[in-house]
């Protein structure tokens, strides 16, 4: 047995305990390469499974094309969550159409709108979701446990990609023909909306692209900063 099948089947391990233990379980796919990797093993494998995306209303055009050829391939549904347009309103109104770019406070303030209140609609009445995060992603995610108890959400979590390589997310998806974001073949690693999004050159870390102007000790977006408790 290769040693990416078995980190697949470690995958699919957690993912059934996940749903024997924790049911109803959702997956938060971001659609960036390892959420797609989770979202083929998901539909592969038939686990009842809810998969939902965030569409925060400025994703990048390759974005909505993967969201379509997501469609066209699975036969799991993938749900689309927008956020509230009353409080984008707002938003916009007091701090302008780009007033993400002035503080850390007002980007992490659109973040909210955009992403943090449309994943907890997603997923109330669930027990559990699933992400595709990674440790060696960032410096924020080194102290990410496989499963924990998110207090945030009041739920558990599962990362079960926590210890795959960059390489084995690609092997995967080639050896699979996986679809994914063609940005990924012009340098962006990290792809979220696309105001705060850009290639990277090589040698810089993955989530330099990212908020590219703020400082890199904690490039996060606000859906994955709450207090967990780890179980493992």
């Amino acid at each position: 047995m290769s040693e990416l099948q078995q980190k697949v089947e470690q995958v699919v391990a957690v993912l059934t305990e996940a749903v024997h233990d924790y049911a109803p379980v959702a997956f938060a796919n971001s659609l960036g390469a390892e959420d797609m990797v989770l979202m083929d093993l998901i539909d592969r494998y038939g686990f009842d499974i809810e998969m939902f995306s965030l569409d925060t209303g400025r994703l990048p055009q390759e974005t909505y094309n993967l969201m379509q050829a997501v469609r066209t391939r699975y036969k799991s549904p993938l749900r689309i969550y927008f956020p509230n347009v009353k409080q984008i309103e707002e938003y916009i109104a007091k701090n302008g159409v780009n007033g993400f770019y002035e503080s850390v406070d007002l980007r992490k303030g659109c973040c909210h709108i955009r992403k943090v209140e449309p994943l907890r609609r997603a997923l109330n009445g669930k027990r559990a979701w699933v992400t595709g995060m990674r440790q060696v992603q960032a410096v924020s995610r080194i102290s990410l446990k496989l499963s924990a108890y998110d207090m945030d959400n009041r739920m558990q979590k599962f990362n079960p990609l926590l210890e795959w390589r960059h390489e084995d997310v690609w092997q995967y998806i080639k050896e699979n023909e996986v679809p994914y974001n063609k940005l990924h073949d012009d340098y962006y690693p990290s792809i979220g909306c696309a105001p705060c999004t850009r290639a990277v050159t090589p040698g810089e870390d993955i989530r330099a692209g990212r908020w590219w102007w703020e400082s890199s000790e904690n490039k996060e977006c606000g859906l994955h900063v709450g207090k967990v408790i780890p179980i493992k």
